[in-house]
């Protein structure tokens, strides 16, 4: 291969670390098996989210004469009585079926303490429930390990990564941000804000809200906010998110100028559909905190990583915090 052709393809497609983790989420994101391996292991993986009798049949055959083991986290572990520090693996029955393993990954209603044998994940385990968050999914996947003498035809279509490359993909994530688009745009109020648009290592957009003229060489009145689709746009009585984010905006109105960060990280950054899960937790009662955790998730999910490189990127290295207490500054 030539110099220029080396170069070309790592520039159009990065590493083949970051390119393999790339297309496991969006295999998992599809409800597609991955192969995840590690020192000593490989193991084929199935997300619960989207499961049904037709795929759960599928993969079991896929991982015979193996059983698949059900991967939950340690927070879900406890939550079905299991006494765990770390993401376990359950052992299941052969003609376990859906409604079950759904239940033991991430129901409420009527739990009962698991009853069956359970040991702590493995390393390639635990990267799959770390991709399965990445993914927004429920952090629960169906694990078995590959036998050397499967269908190698059929294994070659089944996309492959390294535990090692998904911790490290994770991890550096909040690295990468690329300036996407940008527009000015008319508010309610009659005064006009700047929209910026980044797009992060997972292809999520991310929103910087400029508004009015904020002097960069000061430090900058910002506010960060995480979106809230139930909140800011329909006005739920859950929450005050919308109210947090209309008097933000009329502050930094009044101010002369600052910024918003709007974060796609909605749920405490579980996602909608995952939010939308711990909404009916709360029905029965729960918490925010608790609806979360017994999902498997911890109590919150965000990072900020990606909101300091927004940022540094707008050439805003120096802020005044505004949050629901207090204005706290910031270097």
């Amino acid at each position: 291969m030539s110099a220029a052709h080396s170069s070309a393809n790592s520039a159009l497609l990065g590493n083949k670390e970051c390119l393999n983790v790339s297309r496991a989420l969006s295999e998992l994101q599809a409800r597609r098996p991955i192969r995840i391996r590690a020192s000593g292991e490989s193991l084929l993986v199935l997300p619960v989210d989207g499961l049904d009798q037709q795929r759960l049949g599928d993969f079991a055959v896929l991982c015979s004469p193996n059983a698949p083991k059900l991967v939950v986290t340690e927070q879900r572990a406890r939550s079905i009585g299991i006494r765990a520090s770390t993401a376990m693996a359950l052992s299941l029955s052969r003609v376990v079926g859906v409604s079950t393993i759904f239940d033991l990954a991430a129901n409420a209603e009527n739990e009962e303490p698991f009853a069956g044998e359970a040991e702590a994940a493995s390393r390639a385990a635990t990267a799959a429930i770390r991709l399965a968050k990445l993914s927004r999914s429920l952090p629960a996947v169906l694990a078995a390990d590959v036998l050397p003498n499967g269908d190698d035809d059929l294994m070659d279509l089944i996309v492959a990564v390294e535990a090692d490359a998904v911790n490290r993909f994770a991890a550096d994530a909040t690295n990468t941000l690329a300036l996407a688009s940008e527009a000015t745009i008319p508010l309610a109020s009659g005064r006009a804000a700047r929209f910026v648009v980044f797009r992060d290592a997972l292809g999520v957009d991310q929103v910087a809200i400029i508004v009015g003229k904020p002097d960069f060489t000061q430090p900058v009145p910002v506010r960060l906010h995480s979106a809230c689709l139930t909140g800011d746009v329909f006005g739920s009585r859950r929450c005050d998110c919308g109210d947090q984010l209309r008097l933000a905006l009329a502050h930094l109105e009044s101010l002369g100028g600052g910024v918003i960060l709007y974060m796609a990280q909605e749920g405490r950054g579980i996602g909608l559909a995952n939010k939308m899960r711990a909404y009916r937790r709360q029905d029965g009662g729960l918490d925010t905190r608790d609806a979360n955790t017994t999902l498997g998730f911890e109590d919150d999910e965000r990072d900020y990583g990606v909101a300091a490189l927004m940022l540094r990127t707008l050439n805003c290295t120096r802020i005044v915090l505004l949050t629901t207490r207090q204005a706290r500054r910031a270097h």
